[in-house]
């Protein structure tokens, strides 16, 4: 990008793209670092340039909805992250490093070395050798429970092998083998009409379902790569004991984990990893490398995010060449027009990969890729297919540089760029492909959360002329639908079933869904946690929208004109006429309420917390944590790299700052003893 506002603009919308990938879709594109490193870039440009700074972006935001459908789960212990290296060097540092904090020489130390299996984590509890719960990592403190989801996982004990007493936890990974997942889409074709993007993601996608039949329809795997000792009844010396004690118990574990001594013993088995990667049953983006002794992982720690005593070494991206056959444009529900590659499939990073986004039309010329061209193709962190540049042809004719197309190619209407956006847009508010996508997003995970009715489904649906708006999907009956091809009695009677439990979503969700210019999930919970009913949020002055914390002026201002315009009106009537609940349940803190009724706002990257999991700490608490500082905030916790505006504004307010190392203090206490200036 040439300019700081168009650099920011790309990072905005690639950091929105992927906070609906994990949070919405349950289908992450890229890790949690590579998401950190955008938010981080994006914060920095923020504070270099506060004109850049708007009241909505993205930073200021927290990607996760509040799940419905789960109950919370606290871990006993944290959940935390591992610090990455990504080449030998580094790697030799990190054991350098370890060895020093021990005052022991590295060749003399000994370490795990084990495969980082791509999956889900997930954490299983065993009283007395019975499973008794199982829960997903969440934010590394709180997880969901899915309990009764893991014990249809084929390969996982309820009964642990044994005479076994006490507690125990077992932490490890949901997968899918490589093989299970090519019979997972070869049924996926068979019957429906979308195949899984990759295992990782049917594994994610398959244990968060709400019915656990579903979950045991899917070949789901468990890995057990760790035990945690909850009252102290075991006792072990080294990890790779506990390992074996995993397998004699009934878990699968991971047969290539060896013990290594040294520094170059560890690089050269992390090594043969990297080389074998394609051969192992299932996907591997990396190793995680792991002081063996469980004694001197007591003397070296932990930070307030990861164990000092392990490490994963991450592959690096995969790149390959293909052949770039067309460059179309697709509409999205806001009529945002955005241009894809189509090429040759290749398999890259251990996934068929044929197509690839180009973001903008400015993207497509910065690049200057053509149909025709010979291209190279990555996988940035193993996930997210790009189309990096065109490769060199010597004597090979090239076509006319792409032009993106002046009409929609859904509906014939004008694409325009809007101002000094780089995006362009259908202005055709009557397009069927926007009215298809918003459809599909009312329908998602983040909002209504409607299974059944997905992008197959509704295109036929609208199609026949079954549905014009959201609100006409709750006029289908069965006897509309089981002549439909695809759709018989059982179908339809499940799809009927699914959009009148939709009925029930809180309100937060239906403000998400129908996808209100500039409200996200933190915003609509907000909103529907003040006013309660739509009816009431409806007939709320501008004035009092905007002095809501987390909301702010400009997106009162899009609620207001929504809830006034004549088809909202008539859509909320609608809604209301078919029975929707409209309104926002009280949920019980589970945690005590040190923060009730207080405003934290956050800025900056806190230790130990993500961008959602400091937001969430709050609300346990009983806080709200709202994305701009006023005269109600209660303090501001200033972590890494804050965003100028906010700290500016607590110092022209007054509003104490307090130091992101006293957070956790504020959460169990109400209060804080470090101030900064």
């Amino acid at each position: 990008m040439s300019t700081p506002q168009e650099r920011a603009d790309f990072l905005r919308r690639e950091i929105t793209r992927h906070n609906d990938a994990y949070f919405v879709r349950d289908a992450p594109l890229i890790p949690d670092a590579d998401y950190d490193v955008l938010i981080r870039e994006l914060r920095t440009l923020e504070t270099q340039y506060p004109e850049l700074n708007a009241e909505d972006s993205v930073t200021t935001k927290v990607g996760a909805p509040s799940s419905t459908v789960f109950s919370e789960v606290v871990h006993a212990e944290p959940m935390l992250s591992l610090d990455n290296v990504f080449d030998v060097d580094e790697l030799r540092a990190w054991g350098e490093r370890v060895a020093k904090g021990l005052g022991e020489d590295v060749d003399t130390l000994d370490f795990a070395v084990e495969p980082k299996i791509d999956g889900l984590a997930l954490s299983i509890i065993y009283v007395d050798g019975e499973l008794v719960q199982g829960a997903t990592r969440g934010d590394g403190t709180v997880g969901e429970d899915v309990t009764d989801n893991v014990r249809t996982i084929r390969n996982l004990p309820t009964i642990l092998h044994g005479s076994t007493t006490g507690r125990v936890e077992v932490r490890g990974e949901v997968f899918i083998s490589k093989q299970d997942f090519e019979a997972l889409n070869a049924r996926q074709r068979e019957f429906e009409s979308k195949e899984f993007a990759n295992p990782r993601n049917a594994a994610a996608g398959s244990l968060r379902q709400k019915d656990s039949g579903v979950s045991a329809s899917r070949p789901l795997s468990f890995l057990a790569y760790q035990l945690v000792d909850l009252d102290g009844s075991l006792s072990f010396t080294k990890y790779i004991d506990t390992i074996h004690q995993l397998a004699s118990w009934g878990f699968y574990t991971a047969e290539e984990t060896l013990v290594e001594r040294g520094a170059d013993a560890i690089i050269a088995r992390s090594t043969w990893f990297e080389e074998h990667r394609h051969d192992l049953h299932y996907e591997i983006d990396g190793v995680v490398i792991k002081l063996d002794d469980l004694a001197r992982r007591e003397t070296l720690g932990f930070t307030s995010r990861a164990p000092r005593w392990a490490v994963a070494r991450k592959f690096p991206p995969e790149e390959r060449t293909t052949r770039l056959l067309a460059i179309e444009v697709s509409i999205g529900r806001t009529g945002r027009a955005t241009p894809y590659a189509v090429f040759e499939p290749v398999v890259v990073a251990g996934s068929t990969v044929s197509l690839a986004t180009l973001h903008n039309e400015d993207q497509v010329a910065q690049k200057d890729v053509r149909p025709g061209d010979l291209v190279i193709v990555r996988k940035a962190g193993d996930v997210i297919p790009e189309v990096v540049s065109a490769v060199d042809e010597p004597g090979r004719k090239r076509h006319a540089p792409w032009k993106f197309p002046s009409k929609c190619p859904e509906c014939g209407g004008r694409l325009e760029r809007v101002g000094e956006e780089s995006d362009t847009y259908c202005v055709n508010p009557s397009c069927p492909a926007q009215l298809q996508q918003q459809i599909l997003h009312f329908a998602s995970r983040g909002a209504l959360d409607i299974e059944g009715l997905g992008e197959q489904r509704v295109t036929q649906l609208l199609e026949v002329g079954l549905i014009h708006d959201v609100a006409d999907l709750f006029t289908l009956q069965e006897s509309d639908l089981a002549s439909l091809e695809g759709l018989g009695e059982l179908s339809a009677a499940s799809l009927v079933a699914a959009i009148a439990g939709a009925k029930q979503a809180p309100l937060s969700r239906v403000l998400v869904g129908l996808g209100i210019r500039h409200v996200g999930p933190v915003a609509a919970r907000a909103l529907a946690s003040r006013f309660g009913s739509l009816d009431e949020l409806a007939a709320a002055p501008l004035e009092d929208l905007e002095a809501l914390d987390g909301v702010g002026p400009v997106i009162a201002s899009s609620v207001h004109r929504y809830m006034r315009e004549p088809e909202s009106i008539e859509r909320m009537a609608r809604f209301a006429r078919h029975g929707l609940g409209l309104v926002e349940p009280k949920i019980a803190n589970a945690l005590e309420p040190t923060l009730a009724g207080r405003a934290v706002v956050v800025t900056g990257a806190v230790e130990g917390y993500s961008r959602d999991g400091a937001e969430g700490a709050i609300v346990a608490r009983g806080g709200t944590s709202p994305g701009s500082v006023s005269k109600k905030t209660y303090c501001v916790v200033v972590g890494e790299a804050p965003g100028a505006s906010k700290v500016t504004k607590a110092q022209e307010l007054e509003i104490p700052m307090i130091p992101g190392a006293s957070f956790d203090e504020l959460l169990e206490t109400g209060t804080w003893s470090a101030t900064l200036a």
